[in-house]
Order: C-alpha cells, then structure tokens, then sequence
C-alpha cells in the first residue's frame, strides 16, 4: 500500500513537472520577430542564417555567453527553428567521457544543432575532442590501451554547436577561438521588459495594461526570465484576491507579499547592502567575507546578485572589495557618511 501511494505521488510530481515545462515553453517566442530586445544580436543571427541557407551550409558555432535569465536557451531554440533545423539539448555537466560526445553528435542530422548549457563546466577531457568535431567534423577516439591500441577517426555529419555560458572567462582559449560568432546578451531595457511583460500576460489571459506594465518592468531586474516570473506570481496573487484585471494596489500587494521593492531588489540584494554598510562601515570587503556573512555560496553572489547591484550604481567592485555606494544609501534610507 505504501509503495502504491510512493508510486502514486511520483507520477503526480513527473506529470507537475512536465506542466511547468509545457507552461514555460508557451512563453518562449518562436521566431527572431518574436523575440523581444537584443537589437544588434538579432540583426547578426538574421544574416549568418541567410548566408547559410544561401551556400547550403551549417551555420557558424555560436557562443552565447550573459547573466542568468536573459534568454540565451530560447534564443538557441530560435536559432534551429530559424534555420530549419532539429536542435539536440544537454549541458556541460551532463557530458562526462568522450563516448557521451560521439553518441550525442553521431547522432544529429546533418546541418543539425547541439546547444550545450554552461559549457564552461565541460571536463577537459570532453572539451578536447570537441576540438576536431568542430573543426573537422570528426572524432579522434583511441581503441584499446597499452600495446594494442590504435587511433580511430569517425567522420560525423556537419552540425553547428550553440554554447552558453555565464562565465565567460572560465571557457579555455582554444575552445572559445572555435566559435565562429560570440554574443553577449546584455540586460534589457525597460521598455523591452514591458513589450514582454505585454505580450506573456496576452498569452497567459492577463489583464495587464501599459502602465501596470511599465511599473512591473521596473522591479523586474532587467530580465526576461525574472519578468515572466513576477507576471505569474501576480496573476495568482490577483485570482486569490478575486481580481479579474490587475490594478495598481494588486501589484503594490504582490511585490511587498514576495519581498520586491519598486527598483527590483529582494531581501537578499538589500541584506547584502545593509550588511557591508552597517557590519562594515560601507566596505571594502571580501567576497568570501560577504557569503560568509550571509551564509550563501561566493558563486552565487557573483554570478546572481551582484550584476545586478553593479548595474543600478549599488555596488562597486574593488582591488580591495565591495564597496557600497551613495546610491545605495540614499535607497535604504541611510546617511552617507562623510
């Protein structure tokens, strides 16, 4: 009886999952003309692909590389879709041997996109023979081991590789001088954020108007991922309060509900300030006297937070530390010391 309900309960978490997988793909535009924001980026894409498809060849390998959120997987979908293609997904992680690497390109159709997330956490093992599958459209395997070993070569079909990465500086230099075209997403602007905010809370049912819109956007970190987020959890948080169109004071309630203030900041984001100001007189400080502060991984706010906090004036980064600026003492309601 146990084991039935364990089953039971199972099934119900994969059938979940696989909801919210659907759910979030709705949002995802299909096309370039879709895809909102990322001007210069666009225009590069449209031309590459053209070229391709003009010369019947792969398009170059695509190296996208930006802070969480921005969109760099749905731009890897539009990519395929753009150029008429089937794209293979999995990230760096997952590929361990170079065995994972031949069954996974082999098996792609020609002209074919493999996107690899966080391709900055391949092992070197798997990166090096990527080498030649990019180049070359070939693997270099060695069968066997001591005496009776011998060099194989496998011709694969031409595919191009779109890789992602938040970490740019963490990819070795002759893996990345393989990507023919190198991207960085930047965060978006306002007005961006509210076109997409527009357009999810359309396809989600959403009584969302412009203005409401324009406030969301400002609180939505500048990025699209962060954005859709927040339209959902105000969507609920209108449904539960009986609301059929979104007004001012149920976007107010939501925000302070979950934390957010009218710039984007969240509780972990403020406790970062008010700690380098208040425990440590504004800064400088070390980043791992920061996490240790707080209790969070220097990984995370690195890669997470203090972008963000950079981008608004907040935080300054140092030879010596993080510093606090003005900016961020005026927002907290404190007195810069003189």
């Amino acid at each position: 009886m146990i084991e039935s309900s364990s089953e039971n309960l199972k099934q119900m978490a994969s059938a979940q999952s696989a909801d919210f997988i659907q759910f979030e793909n709705t949002l995802r535009p299909k096309n370039l003309d879709q895809y909102i924001g990322q001007k210069n980026i666009k225009n590069n894409l449209k031309i590459a692909i053209e070229a391709a498809k003009r010369r019947k060849d792969p398009l170059d390998h695509i190296l996208l590389h930006g802070s969480p959120g921005l969109g760099k997987t749905t731009l890897a979908h539009i990519i395929a879709a753009e150029a008429g293609v089937n794209i293979k997904i999995t990230s760096g992680p997952a590929l361990e041997k170079q065995g994972d690497v031949a069954s996974i390109i082999s098996n792609l159709e020609e002209y074919d996109v493999l996107f690899i997330d966080e391709i900055h956490r391949l092992k070197p093992v798997v990166e090096e023979v990527l080498y030649t599958a990019m180049e070359d459209f070939a693997l270099d395997l060695i069968i066997g081991k001591g005496p009776s070993a011998r060099a194989m070569r496998i011709s694969l079909p031409k595919f191009t590789l779109i890789g992602a990465t938040t970490k740019l500086s963490m990819l070795s230099s002759p893996l990345r001088g393989r990507f023919g075209n190198i991207f960085k997403l930047e965060f978006y602007e306002e007005n961006d954020i509210r076109e997409i905010l527009m357009r999810s809370a359309k396809i989600l049912g959403c009584g969302l108007d412009e203005n409401l819109a324009s406030l969301l956007a400002k609180s939505c970190r500048q990025t699209p991922r962060i954005a859709n987020r927040l339209l959902k959890r105000l969507r609920d948080y209108a449904d539960v309060k009986h609301e059929s169109v979104i007004n001012k004071n149920i976007l107010r309630e939501c925000l302070y509900t979950i934390g957010i203030d009218e710039l984007g900041l969240d509780s972990m984001d403020r406790e970062i300030l008010r700690m380098i100001i208040e425990k440590f007189r504004g800064g400088p400080v070390g980043l791992n006297t920061i996490a240790a502060a707080i209790s969070e991984e220097e990984s995370t706010i690195e890669d997470i937070y203090e972008p963000f906090l950079i981008q608004l004036g907040f935080l300054e980064r140092t030879a010596r530390g993080r510093l606090a600026t003005e900016r961020a003492y005026e927002h907290l309601g404190l007195e810069f010391p003189i």
